[in-house]
């Protein structure tokens, strides 16, 4: 989150900073108790997969804007979560 935030403030905006903040603008709701062991799983999965087509959405985006860094830490994120939602399930097959 760091680097993404980071990126932000290098473009001249503010990044969330609170809890609320980063709540309001979250794409993935929050879970209710602690899940067993396979349904957990497969949230992380759900949630990866919304992260990946959330990035997908901003590469044209970035790309059109002629936003090089920035569409390269979109892909740099769009590997990370493609990696962990493969490796999340193949634990489910």
């Amino acid at each position: 989150m760091d680097e993404i935030a980071e990126r932000i403030r290098s473009l001249g905006s503010f990044a969330a900073v609170s809890w609320a903040e980063i709540d309001r603008a979250a794409s993935i709701p929050e879970a209710d108790g602690v899940p067993a062991a396979e349904e957990l799983i497969r949230q992380l999965v759900a949630g990866h997969e919304t992260l990946i087509r959330t990035a997908r959405s901003l590469l044209p985006l970035v790309n059109q804007a002629g936003e090089e860094v920035t569409a390269d830490l979109v892909t740099q994120r769009l590997q990370v979560h493609e990696k962990t939602a493969w490796m999340l399930r193949s634990l489910l097959a």
